[in-house]
């Protein structure tokens, strides 16, 4: 294999194409005009050798003709997408080109519910019970889950617990299979009401070789969508183990399996007993958690067996070393009835240094915490895509272990201009129930995760809007807060959703002691009643936000910079404070859009980006890296589109 295309986006793409490179293997991506700053800046366009526009990802043809045309040897069809499409595969196959992944008869088989359930059952392999309907009733009793046969992600699919609401919840149902998936035959199944979510991760060559790379469990999962991941199963018993291990490798085989693939059961935590529920034929999201236990490169593994090579190891070789746990980073807005959010990041911070630098940034061996992310600061986040934007993934001796560094991990997560729900992750992660692994499938659906306090984020974005509004006064350093001679600085009153009283002088936020020990690139560190926090910061003219716990907390504010920031009629756009240039984003006659950032000033340790007032052209440039600027200097000016 010499040139990849991966039919992907985001940080699926980036991350088949860092083992790809790694291999030296050349590698291509799609793109198409709703990706992120028009699609060609992406970054994971940037990322590959070659970049070829198609009109959709879906788009069966286009993708394989873009494929022919950058002269691709194979596809890796990622997650999502035309990943368990098995007319795709068959494309992909008529061109003269390899899929990374089953062949499409075998998608055939496993992609459907009903089908892939009489295989399991010859192989076998045990299965929940499935019942009938009767007309308004099934021959099984109540509850029943009801569910596309053609299709997974939790569409199609209904808990019924009663003979009244039978009907409806049947009807629904199909409709809604019938539009994600063109087909709403349904199947109706014993609904396990206390449940685990445990899959098995096969690999398997084209020699005959199937091996399992052990379990996960993803049973913290909100109306069938996994939230966090883990690996190895935390609860589950070693016969349960064998038994779901072995019916994993028997179903591969009874199927002729070829690549990476995972095997879903269903383990009822009142009985003990577990249940085939569906074969996926695809790498699946929650593979990291597989690689830190393992330490093997499942993308390695899918690029090598695609290429005709033998699994270079036995079932006895592969062990499991520690616990790793992978929280799942969505635009939404999880405290507000986890609506999908969209919208322009303004800062975006991942942890570790290395990760909020780099897209495709991982962390060292040694690190407990990976990254695999694709989002970047002044990046817009559309509905048009699925609302993951990344991965944090956790690694320790321990399960404890691996659960304490997700948790600060998060909390050094920090994404501002855009609603996610990282604040909702820590806070799980960092729930008695979660570190107790009480969780089941149905638990996310009825408790409620109770929403981060904003008094703390208050204290934060009062004592800095309080500082830039002194500095912003008196440009003086010393003479901020309302400084007096022979007294000390003056209270400050910050209009926030309330009133916040700032006496830097006595060191109090609404008569809270607190102390500055750090500030630098937005990130504040404040002792609040002797307590040490940390939060990122950005305060601008009409909102202040921070990210605190990894929850972002956005207030509105008057225009303190409305005098000196810019000036909306004319565009001129000024010093809002003595400080150091840090950075010039554009040159004289660029085309700019409103909010873009145009320029960075760096004042008492403290960031503030200057931005477009509305969308125009650069001129009168008079800001350069490094320059100092005195209060009310003209950087630019915005001439605007006529």
């Amino acid at each position: 294999m010499k040139t990849l295309l991966i039919a992907n986006r985001g940080e699926i793409a980036l991350r088949v194409m860092r083992t790809a490179s790694r291999m030296g293997i050349r590698t291509v991506a799609l793109f198409t005009d709703a990706d992120s700053t028009g699609g060609a800046d992406a970054p994971h366009v940037r990322a590959a050798d070659n970049a070829v526009r198609v009109e959709s990802y879906l788009d069966i043809d286009s993708v394989v003709a873009a494929a022919q045309t950058a002269g691709a040897d194979a596809i890796h069809p990622g997650y999502g997408f035309l990943s368990e499409r098995a007319a795709f595969a068959r494309a992909v196959e008529a061109a003269g080109l390899k899929l990374v992944g089953p062949s499409a008869d075998v998608m055939d088989r496993m992609g459907r519910k009903d089908a892939a359930r009489e295989i399991a059952i010859a192989a076998g392999v045990p299965v929940v019970p499935a019942g009938v309907s009767t007309g308004s009733t099934t021959d099984i009793g109540f509850p029943v889950l009801v569910k596309a046969a053609a299709g997974g992600g939790g569409k199609g699919m209904r808990i019924v617990r009663s003979a009244e609401e039978y009907d409806e919840a049947v009807a629904a149902a199909k409709r809604e299979a019938l539009s994600a998936f063109g087909d709403d035959t349904m199947l109706v199944e014993k609904y396990v009401e206390h449940g685990r979510h445990i899959e098995v991760q096969v690999m398997a060559d084209a020699h005959g070789n199937v091996v399992h790379l052990f379990e996960r469990d993803c049973s913290t999962q909100r109306r069938h969508q996994k939230v966090l991941e883990e690996a190895p199963a935390p609860t589950i018993t070693a016969e349960v183990r064998e038994l779901v291990t072995s019916s994993a490798v028997a179903l591969a085989k009874h199927v002729g399996y070829e690549n990476a693939g995972t095997v879903e059961f269903l383990l009822d935590s009142d009985t003990g007993e577990a249940y085939f529920l569906e074969m996926n034929t695809r790498l699946q999201v929650e593979h990291p958690v597989t690689e830190a236990i393992t330490g093997l490169d499942l993308v390695e593994l899918q690029l090598r067996v695609a290429d005709g090579e033998r699994l270079p190891f036995s079932q006895d070789d592969v062990t499991v070393t520690g616990h790793a746990i992978e929280a799942r980073v969505y635009a939404e807005d999880s405290f507000g009835g986890f609506l999908p959010q969209a919208g322009r990041t303004s800062i975006v911070r991942w942890p570790g240094s290395s990760a909020s630098r780099a897209p495709m940034a991982s962390r060292e061996a040694d690190d407990p915490i990976r990254v695999d992310h694709a989002l970047e600061p002044e990046q817009v986040v559309s509905t048009s895509y699925d609302p993951m934007l990344g991965k944090v993934i956790a690694h320790g001796a321990t399960r404890e272990d691996a659960r304490q560094a997700l948790v600060a991990a998060l909390d050094d997560t920090s994404i501002l201009g855009l609603t996610t729900n990282v604040g909702f992750l820590r806070a799980l992660a960092a729930s008695d129930e979660f570190r107790d692994a009480t969780i089941d499938t149905a638990w996310l659906d009825t408790a409620e995760v109770e929403k981060p306090d904003d008094e703390l984020p208050r204290i934060f974005v009062a004592w800095v809007s309080a500082m830039l509004t002194a500095v912003t006064d008196s440009g003086h350093p010393f003479q901020s807060d309302g400084w007096r001679s022979g007294a000390d600085p003056a209270p400050t009153i910050v209009e926030l959703d309330r009133p916040v009283v700032v006496d830097r002088a006595r060191g109090t936020v609404d008569e809270i002691p607190v102390r500055q020990i750090d500030a630098a690139h937005h990130t504040l560190t404040l002792a609040v009643d002797g307590t040490r926090h940390r939060a990122v910061v950005n305060v601008q003219p009409h909102v202040a936000e921070v990210a605190f716990r990894g929850q972002r907390f956005a207030f509105e504010r008057p225009d303190v910079f409305g005098d000196h920031a810019l000036d909306v009629g004319d565009g001129t756009i000024t010093a809002p404070m003595p400080g150091t240039v840090l950075d010039v984003r554009v040159s004289d006659g660029d085309r700019v859009d409103a909010g873009q950032v145009l320029v960075v000033l760096e004042a008492m340790k403290m960031e503030l980006s200057l931005k477009a007032p509305f969308d125009g052209t650069i001129g009168s440039l008079n800001a350069t890296t490094g320059a100092q600027v005195a209060l009310g200097a003209t950087l630019l000016e915005v001439q605007p589109d006529e």
